[in-house]
């Protein structure tokens, strides 16, 4: 189970005053923090504290200061592949590009860069006319970017694909069909791509989040999930991935084996 720690993102008011004045500390601390609790990826985001023209300036700075205190490698994430392109340039170890849609003219931008930077790619299981409801029209979009990779170069190992959980509070039948797409996504290719969520979308703006995001990890693992953006220091969710790992046989068992998964 790969963990991308979600924190180094310009949504949370602390990481959003970082950017407005470059102060790098939060974002490093972050960094750190995260590394500490388990993450495999640091996903990078400005979000809304950066204007759009100015991107590409706060991702190569955003890169600069994580890499000073971690070596971690970094998810960027961002709409805007000026901005993802200017920080895979300046990475000392393979990255990742969060995200692309199934759109051509997205695909024909992104696929590209994926490969040129061996960087790992998240896909998304929608187009400009969004996300759809159900698992067979999101494998449609799977398909494509699977079919997309094999044009391009990139190893189907190195696509993840993105089925898109939806607030469980506003969007309930969702959450079955992404647990369905993600185990249908296993037989698109050989090697099968990978799978990621955004975990925390889940749970948004619900009670009890940790326990909903906990719960649909579980389930989300045991139908083939491998990778999770999420919260690197939830050490009940930690501790949960952790767990699975050894009850799917995905890893041995020692009585160590939280630690051991903290560490890998």
């Amino acid at each position: 189970m790969i963990i991308i720690g979600e924190r180094i993102n310009g949504m949370f008011k602390d990481i959003g005053e970082a950017l407005r004045n470059k102060d790098p500390k939060p974002i490093q601390e972050w960094a750190v923090k995260q590394e500490e609790g388990g993450s495999h990826y640091l996903d990078v985001n400005s979000g809304p504290a950066v204007p759009n023209d100015e991107r590409p300036e706060a991702y190569e700075w955003m890169v600069k200061v994580i890499q000073e205190v971690s070596d971690l490698p970094i998810c960027l994430d961002s709409t805007n592949y000026d901005a993802i392109e200017a920080g895979l340039k300046l990475l000392k170890r393979p990255g990742m590009i969060n995200s692309c849609p199934a759109e051509r003219d997205k695909i024909e931008r992104v696929f590209p860069m994926a490969v040129k930077y061996n960087a790992a790619l998240i896909g998304l299981t929608m187009d400009n006319k969004g996300i759809p409801k159900d698992a067979e029209n999101r494998i449609v979009f799977a398909m494509e970017l699977v079919a997309a990779a094999d044009e391009f170069g990139l190893p189907f190992d190195e696509l993840y694909i993105d089925p898109l959980i939806l607030p469980c509070n506003v969007a309930q039948d969702h959450a079955p069909e992404v647990l369905e797409s993600i185990r249908m996504v296993k037989t698109l290719a050989n090697p099968a791509p990978k799978t990621v969520l955004g975990l925390s979308n889940v749970s948004q703006k619900a009670p009890d989040r940790g326990l909903i995001n906990r719960t649909y990890l579980a389930m989300a693992m045991a139908v083939g999930l491998d990778a999770a953006i999420m919260d690197a220091n939830d050490d009940e969710l930690v501790d949960v991935a952790a767990t699975c790992e050894i009850l799917l046989n995905n890893s041995i068992y020692a009585d160590s084996y939280l630690k051991v998964f903290r560490q890998r």
